[in-house]
């Protein structure tokens, strides 16, 4: 038992191109077994089959010439019956036994050649040992005279027989060996042919492993591998942009960390050399602690924007049925406090989703914070919400068209806005947050030369519990979240 579980795990150890040509040769060696095996038992029944009724028709017309003398056998010998290659003998009810003059050869009739005689129903047939010691086979007919009933017993040597179905059998097994031999060639071939995408996949994995480099494999054909061989280079793919993205999003923080790092720094210093000194004039340490504290403010804002980017498209913590209005409503409160000058002019029509209150807060105003910073004194902000579409425009400056594919890019700041406060990341996060939800944003401008913003959210103008169900009334169709 254990050198068969031994054998049996150093199977499963081997490579699984050796497995699978295993596999296919073992399954075309029982297929061609059964095939063999079926066939042999098939031609031997047909063979007996016909013997058996090629005797019984010899049987009908030696029993006409037996008839005319049952004693003299009908004048038969055992030479005029050599052409049949048969042996004739007359089994009597009794047990007594006649046979063909000078026949040397004796049947050895047995119970069922004598059953036949005694009942003269139907007829036997069965293999036998003759009196030379030759497989004979025997096959007994009902024979009935005026007085006496008996069975007219036949026999024919099998050594011809015997010799055809052994070289049947021995072709078969020749031809079933080769075949699996070739089966097996042919599998080892399909194999290694099958599990050449496996090993490529294989190789990529250790080389990413070993080297990171992400470059995607050659994908061959079609089918489940190949399927697994485009969906890993999709997975490359992804890998390598979410890393390009990172790499960007690390350079792109440092430089923008550096600027209020490097001001911080100097105005630390100056509060220094000050305490030494005493070179600051009166009220300038004021102001550079209400520098330090605007700077410190600004580093707070930046560093939140970079955790909140890093999240990449992920929304949290729990998406829930909402009121866009209220969100909106909240956001443009923010707003008004820090544009006490600027006015809004706001229609909200009903809009509910599911999705996350705070971050759709966040990015509606950082749309409207942009909308604030570059409004003109005494400006207006138009805030609408119509449909599925939200739009937030201004009476600024409006947004340069070559500057329009850019406005969503992590730390992209217009050439004209270098100097005004702001990290370059409220427009990115505005972004990802309505992708997130399943929705859309686009920059433009308005109808007053100012910018406008389009946001395309999915919902229903109807509250969860007047919301549209389907057949059999049991399921609220309300918006999902991509989470």
């Amino acid at each position: 038992m254990r050198g068969w579980l031994t054998r049996l795990l150093s199977v499963r150890e081997r490579p699984l191109r050796d497995r699978l040509a295993a596999l296919v040769a073992a399954a075309v060696a029982s297929a061609v077994a059964v095939t063999g095996i079926a066939a042999w038992l098939i031609t031997n029944v047909t063979v007996y089959n016909q013997l058996d009724a090629e005797l019984v028709d010899i049987a009908a017309v030696t029993a006409n010439w037996v008839a005319v003398d049952i004693e003299g056998m009908g004048g038969l010998d055992s030479n005029a019956l050599k052409a049949a290659n048969v042996t004739v003998m007359l089994l009597r009810s009794d047990g007594r036994l006649t046979t063909l003059p000078g026949e040397k050869v004796s049947l050895n009739p047995g119970s069922e050649e004598l059953s036949v005689a005694r009942r003269q129903q139907g007829s036997s047939a069965r293999t036998g040992i003759a009196s030379n010691g030759e497989p004979y086979r025997i096959v007994a007919v009902p024979f009935q005279s005026t007085t006496e009933k008996f069975a007219l017993v036949l026999g024919r040597p099998l050594e011809a027989t015997n010799n055809i179905m052994g070289t049947l059998a021995w072709s078969l097994v020749l031809f079933g060996v080769l075949g699996a031999a070739v089966s097996s060639a042919i599998g080892f071939v399909i194999a290694r042919s099958a599990i050449r995408p496996v090993q490529r996949l294989t190789e990529a994995v250790t080389r990413v492993t070993d080297t990171n480099d992400l470059t995607p494999i050659t994908v061959d054909g079609s089918g489940e591998l190949a399927d697994l061989g485009r969906s890993f280079n999709t997975m490359l793919g992804t890998l390598a942009s979410s890393r390009e993205r990172q790499k960007r999003l690390i350079a792109d923080a440092g430089h923008e960390l550096r600027t209020p790092l490097t001001a911080l720094r100097t105005n630390v210093e100056l509060l220094v050399a000050d305490e030494r000194s005493n070179m600051l004039p009166e009220g300038a340490r004021g102001d550079i602690l209400r520098d330090i504290a605007g700077q410190l403010g600004e580093f707070t804002t930046l560093v939140g924007d970079l955790v909140h980017l890093s999240r990449e498209d992920v929304v949290e913590p729990h998406p829930e049925p909402i009121d866009l209005r209220d969100v909106i409503n909240s956001a443009i409160a923010r707003a008004k406090r820090r544009g006490p000058s600027l006015s809004f002019d706001v229609e909200l029509n009903p809009l509910y989703l599911v999705g996350e209150p705070d971050s759709l807060e966040r990015a509606i105003t950082n749309l409207l914070d942009n909308a604030v910073k570059f409004s003109p004194p005494g400006g207006t902000i138009h805030v609408l919400l119509d449909g599925d579409r939200l739009r937030i425009s201004d009476q600024g400056p409006g947004i340069p068209d070559d500057e329009l594919p850019h406005v969503f890019d992590r730390f992209w700041r217009s050439p004209s806005a270098r100097n005004a406060p702001g990290s370059g990341l409220g427009l990115s996060i505005v972004a990802q947050t309505i992708k997130a939800h399943g929705g859309w944003v686009k920059a433009g401008r308005s109808a007053e030369g100012g910018a406008e913003f389009i946001v395309r959210l999915p919902g229903e103008a109807s509250p969860p519990e007047e919301a549209a169900v389907d057949d059999d009334e049991s399921t609220v169709l309300l918006p999902k979240i991509k989470a």
